[in-house]
């Protein structure tokens, strides 16, 4: 094949040890345990997608056989050895895709054929990639093998997932992690290949292709392939034609996005979102890559402008720093564990793109809610206050499902809130209360009941566990089943049914265990007593495998 045909992948793979980026270390050891003749017995490389597992492999099995020796590896005349290696038909170097040769009858082959030395060079060598994907038995098989092999027998092993392999088996070999490409490194490079290729492409262009590698020198090349194919001859590639190339959508429209966020702007909000999808951006990369913002909106203090991951420009670097300075940080992680929670559901609704909208909209009321609840506190100065946030507002007291859901996840309860008295109710009220007197939590439950609100009976008694109650303030701690509209409904009847303000405040403490569970402990105890009783005995005599699953206790009892 003409070298000039090849993609450039191929066309720039590395030879010897010196052209290896990023694996320098590796590169050294290695070239000194060969050079030293201290060369492993096996070889284990593993690392992500495209930084160089089966390459050092092969650069290995041509340092070990080459007819020049290490220090004059082959690079441009290659000899004999070296030339059947780089083809993969090399006699003695046996390269083996473990994906498609799992079983044992397949290892015991290799074995078989390890018994016989090499044919015309100095070491007999197996390479075996994606050698996780070996069977159990198989492995085992090799175990021997590996431990005490031949002298001319050499093992190389590649694979992207380590953890999958037995550690009977990384323990026999030398093991080398292989690290991603340092994003200047890889982008020095990848400008480099573009000036070989007498290509015209932009800075920024090329930025973008290290960031969407993520570290792997095949992607880049891959994607650079793809930018030289289509770019224009008479002008360079810039970043806007090389986001649509690559399907990558401007980041800039991502933060703009968040300024109306934040802004509660819900109409901008929308606009901007369907411009992205319009780009063709798949909801879950959208996602990963809002999460990407909010991670730098959180973290922008401690990166710098000229940082080498290039995931952000100049610009958008100083407009993030700008939102940074206006939002809470517990917000931020707010958002966060909101957005995590809607990445995991995202396939439930068959149209994605409609619950990318009502995702943005979600986040809208959340960040609301969310606005000061530390702090803010809400004030029933006179009836008109009262009832407006009684039934319209939905500040820290209307808390919505997925809040309640998110910071149950993230603190565990939400933190304390109270609300103030300021000023006595309008007479117009005073003439209806009737000045109930409630004691204790266990009167109040008795009161809900009398007054029919069985909904709040309830939920006192399933869903909240009491930390305490005295000089109308109750403070509470609950479970995320507790309905969100719980401390609204309660604040109104207790001011309708004593004429007093009250305080509900939720507690971080675990508190009693609640009504409900008090009974079934209460319950279980008196099942257990009566089954150690002799009439419960002579039931079983006559029904063996009867089961005593619940009692019932007469009023007098």
């Amino acid at each position: 094949m003409n070298n000039n045909s090849k993609v450039l992948a191929l066309k720039y793979r590395p030879i010897t040890f010196k052209d290896l980026i990023g694996q320098e270390a590796i590169a050294e050891t290695i070239y000194n345990s060969i050079k030293n003749n201290r060369s492993a017995n096996a070889y284990l490389f593993t690392g992500i997608r495209g930084v160089g597992k089966t390459t050092i492999a092969r650069i290995v099995a041509k340092s070990l056989n080459c007819l020049k020796g290490i220090e004059e590896l082959c690079k441009d005349d290659l000899c004999e050895n070296c030339k059947a290696i780089s083809n993969s038909n090399h006699i003695d170097v046996l390269e083996m895709d473990a994906a498609s040769k799992t079983g044992v009858d397949d290892v015991r082959d290799l074995i078989e054929f390890s018994r016989y030395g090499p044919t015309t060079a100095k070491y007999k060598i197996f390479i075996i990639d994606e050698v996780h994907m070996l069977s159990k038995q198989a492995f085992n098989a090799l175990l021997k093998t590996l431990e005490e092999p031949p002298e001319y027998l050499k093992f190389i092993f590649a694979t992207t997932e380590i953890k999958k392999i037995p550690v009977t088996v990384v323990s026999r070999c030398q093991r080398f992690d292989l690290s991603r490409i340092n994003s200047l490194n890889l982008f020095n490079f990848i400008k480099e290949v573009k000036e070989k290729e007498k290509g015209k492409i932009k800075d920024d262009a090329l930025k973008l292709i290290v960031k969407i590698s993520e570290g792997s020198v095949r992607d880049a090349l891959s994607l650079l392939d793809r930018a030289l194919l289509n770019q224009d001859k008479k002008s360079e590639l810039d970043l806007k034609e090389a986001q649509k190339i690559f399907g990558f959508f401007d980041k800039s429209y991502l933060i703009k996005l968040f300024k109306f966020l934040f802004k509660g702007d819900e109409k901008e909000v929308i606009n901007i979102y369907r411009l992205i999808y319009n780009q063709g951006v798949e909801p879950k990369v959208f996602l990963n890559d809002f999460l990407e913002i909010l991670y730098f909106i959180k973290n922008i203090s401690s990166l710098k402008l000229d940082s080498q991951n290039f995931s952000l420009n100049d610009e958008e670097f100083k407009e993030i720093e700008l939102i940074s300075k206006e939002i809470k940080p517990e917000t931020l992680l707010l958002f966060w564990q909101f957005t995590i929670k809607s990445l995991s559901e995202l396939d439930i609704v068959s149209n994605q793109n409609l619950s990318m909208e009502m995702f943005l909209i979600r986040l809208l009321y959340l960040k609301k809610d969310r606005i000061n609840i530390d702090q803010e506190k809400v004030n029933f100065s006179d009836e008109k206050n009262f009832n407006d946030s009684v039934k319209t507002r939905k500040l820290n007291l209307n808390i919505d499902e997925d809040i309640l859901e998110v910071k149950n996840k993230t603190i565990s309860q939400i933190k304390n809130f109270s609300q103030e008295e300021n000023s006595k109710p309008d007479k117009k009220i005073e003439v209806k209360l009737k000045n109930i007197e409630i004691k204790n939590f266990d009167e109040l439950i008795k009161l809900c009941n009398q007054k029919k609100e069985l909904k709040l009976k309830y939920e006192l008694e399933t869903n909240v566990s009491l930390v305490s109650f005295a000089d109308q303030k109750i403070e509470i701690s609950f479970n995320e089943n507790l309905d969100r509209d719980f401390v609204k409904e309660l604040t109104f009847k207790l001011f309708e049914w004593t004429g007093q303000r009250w305080i509900i405040a939720f507690s971080k403490e675990v508190g009693m265990i609640s009504k409900k569970q008090q009974i079934e402990d209460e319950k279980s105890k008196i099942i257990e007593k009566v089954k150690s009783e002799d009439v419960y005995k002579k039931v079983l005599e006559l029904i063996p495998d009867a089961e005593l699953v619940d009692i019932k206790l007469k009023d007098n009892e």
